[in-house]
Order: structure tokens, then sequence, then C-alpha cells
């Protein structure tokens, strides 16, 4: 139950008091309240933060069965420009339904605080149809692809469907304007209110999927949209839909764009452990921005300088940690509420592209790309562990530059 960590009182906060200044308005808060599980014998909000809803089914299941449980919730937003609320010219509906657990093998269900440093998310795949209505005025923009958009009664709802998706997010306001193209057979869509070089995201955008395809492997889904919105961090990635936050520069926009474009191969399409193993598809976000950049010079934003910059970030992460504390601590598999804020960023986007850039020079690019093609097709729909994506390499250096990584032996 995502939703509840916006309550007031909510152990785990959504925002760190560094981005206070997402609550425009001042204090703000919201909630997710249950109102009935059906049928079911009993069900109870649980968890360290209320954020588990536990339910004993009506009946027992075994391996085959299936089970059907209805949920009524009501969901309160906060005015924030965050993933979930109410912000200064959209909503934003990131995380805002309760969700299914990840199920771990001989260790059951997975619980999920919300962190505010990182993404604290980890779920499986499913297949989503949805409802969703809206005032007449507004456009709302999603993960899935539309079946159909009807209007009447001062309102307009829309149908979409969406197939082997780990989550589903709408944004929706009353400003937004459409582009729209094709790349690889994939429908492209862009939302947006304040972008006077519109065409050039679109395109931007439409160039990402063709680059990233022919890299890694077809985009996951018929649809892929961006959407401009207020949001306190640079974008946020959801199966088949980005949040592009409104108050970037015109490179950072660029960079934003690309980097959540490329999150829809490593995250919604190959999950991983977010909470602990952040870097996973951090670290691969930014090192597939490096390589659509290295070859795209036109979009004026330099791969090198990039590369380097996060080089000096993470070397002068280490010299201030070894100052105060005595010795640097650059292990990489940590849960997030172990993490400062600053020394998230450096250690799961910066040593992250830092741990690709490095495996690639060891391994050559033939290998390295082969790699990066077989992690994607053998764990697309799945959730991938560390082992996993080294094994992806089939040489036995792969696990090593990736464990001295991870264990923080490498030296940089």
């Amino acid at each position: 139950m995502y939703g509840n960590a916006y309550r007031d009182g909510a152990a785990y906060k959504p925002i760190s008091a560094a981005f206070a200044s997402a609550y425009y308005g001042g204090e703000s808060y919201g909630g997710m309240e249950i109102l009935s599980v059906s049928p079911c014998a009993s069900w109870e909000i649980c968890g360290e933060d209320e954020n588990i809803l536990r339910v004993v089914l009506a009946e027992e299941v075994f391996p085959g069965e299936s089970a059907q449980v209805r949920i009524e919730y009501t969901l309160t937003l906060a005015n924030v420009n965050h993933r979930t609320g109410v912000t200064e010219r959209a909503v934003n509906l990131g995380n805002f339904y309760p969700v299914l657990c990840a199920c771990e093998a001989g260790k059951g269900f997975y619980e999920c605080e919300y962190y505010a440093d990182g993404d604290p998310f980890y779920s499986e795949c499913a297949d989503y149809s949805v409802t969703f209505t809206v005032p007449a005025g507004y456009t709302a923009a999603a993960s899935g692809q539309t079946i159909s958009a009807e209007s009447g009664g001062g309102k307009r709802t829309y149908t979409y469907a969406l197939e082997n998706a780990r989550d589903f997010a709408v944004v929706c306001g009353e400003s937004y304007e459409i582009m729209q193209t094709q790349a690889d057979g994939v429908h492209i869509l862009y939302y947006y209110y304040d972008d006077g070089e519109a065409e050039k995201t679109l395109a931007l955008l439409a160039d990402c999927v063709r680059y990233f395809s022919e890299k890694f492997g077809d985009f996951p889904y018929e649809t892929y949209s961006a959407v401009q919105t207020g949001f306190c961090f640079g974008g946020m990635e959801y199966p088949g839909l980005s949040m592009l936050s409104d108050a970037l520069t015109l490179s950072d926009y660029r960079y934003t764009a690309v980097h959540e474009t490329a999150h829809q191969w490593w995250y919604a399409a190959v999950g991983n452990n977010e909470l602990e193993h952040a870097w996973m598809d951090e670290g691969l976000a930014e090192y597939s921005s490096y390589l659509f950049f290295a070859e795209r010079e036109e979009y004026g934003i330099s791969a090198s300088a990039r590369l380097d910059a996060a080089h000096t970030a993470y070397n002068a992460l280490c010299s201030v940690q070894s100052q105060v504390f005595g010795r640097a601590d650059t292990t990489m598999d940590r849960k997030l509420g172990a993490y400062g804020g600053y020394e998230y960023v450096v250690i799961a986007y910066d040593k992250g592209m830092l741990l690709f850039d490095t495996l690639r020079a060891a391994l050559g690019d033939r290998q390295f790309f082969a790699g990066l093609q077989r992690y994607y097709r053998e764990y697309s729909g799945g959730i991938a562990r560390p082992e996993d994506l080294a094994a992806a390499f089939k040489n036995a250096g792969a696990s090593g530059v990736i464990a001295s990584f991870t264990d923080g032996t490498a030296v940089l």
C-alpha cells in the first residue's frame, strides 16, 4: 500500500527534508484507506508502516489454481510534486493501488518500505485491464495501450490494456498537448504543456526506442508514453510510461528522457529488487544513456563528460567518507535505507555506470553486448539477481568484475 507513505505520521517519509520544497503549497498529506476486501476469511492492515494489506483467503489455493479478490479503497492525494500526488499542473498516479508483493522462493512475500531515496519498489509482472474515468476536460497519459476513450455526462472514460508489466501508472491534467509518432512498430506519445521544442523531444524519444531496440532487444510494449509533469527529481519510470519533470533545463530534460526510456528495458522488462540492488537497473539505465549520447552527438550532450563526472563524483565521495569516517563504504548491495541521499546517487547511478563501462572494457564489445541481449531475452518479464546478470555474459571474468564493484574492492 504505497499510498500510505504520504499519510500524516508515516514512519517512512516519501520525501526527504532536502526536497521539502516538493510540497509547493506547504505541508500536505494523503493516504490509502481500505474499504472492503472480498471474498476472504479476513483482512488486516499491517507491516512496519501500515504499508501491507494482509488477506486470508476464503479457501486454500493450491499450485495451478487461482483466486479472485476485490479490493475497494480510497486514495487521498497530497499536494506534492512527486510520484503520487496533485502537482501544480497535473495529477501523478504512480503506485496508486494496492499491488501484490513479490514472492521469493523459500522466503515468501517481500515487504517494501517506502524509502525517500531511490525507488522502493519490487513487484512481479501481471496483465492489466484498466478502466479510468476523469473529468471531461482532462487528458490522461497511461502505461497501457488505449483500447477506447468515451465521453459523456461531463466525464471521459479510458480503457487500457497492458500485458506482462510489473505496475501501471497514469498522469492526467487539463493543459496537455499531444504529439505522436511510430518507431520500430511502437506507438510513441508525448504529452506536454511547456516545451518549445516538442517536436525535437518526440524525435529524441523515437530515436531512443530504435537505438535501444537494436542494442538490447525489441521494445517490450505496443505503446510508450512520455509525459511532462511536476516532479521534484528528474523523472520516474513505469512500464510503458515515463514522467519527466517540468523543472529541468533543456539539456537535463533530454538526458532524463533518454535515461527513463532506457528503464523500459532495465526495470520495466527486466526486473530486480530495487530496494537491495538498485545499481542493477539504475546503473544500466545510466550506461545505456551514455551509449546513446556517445553515438548521437547531435543532441549536444557529451557522453565522455558524463563518464568523467561519474568518476569525479565517486572519487569525491570516497575522499569525504575517508576523511570523516576513516574509510569509504562503496559497497553496492545495500538496502535503500542504508544510504544517504547523495551517496545513493553516486553508488547506484555513477558507480553503476562505471561498473558497466569497466565490464565492457574487460569483455570487449562483442561479448558485452551479446551478454546484455541475452540478459534481456532471458529475464524480460521476470526478476533478475546480480548473479543472473553476471551469468548472462558467459565469462568468468564478468563475475569477478561485478563482484569487485559490489563488494567495494574495485579500485577506480
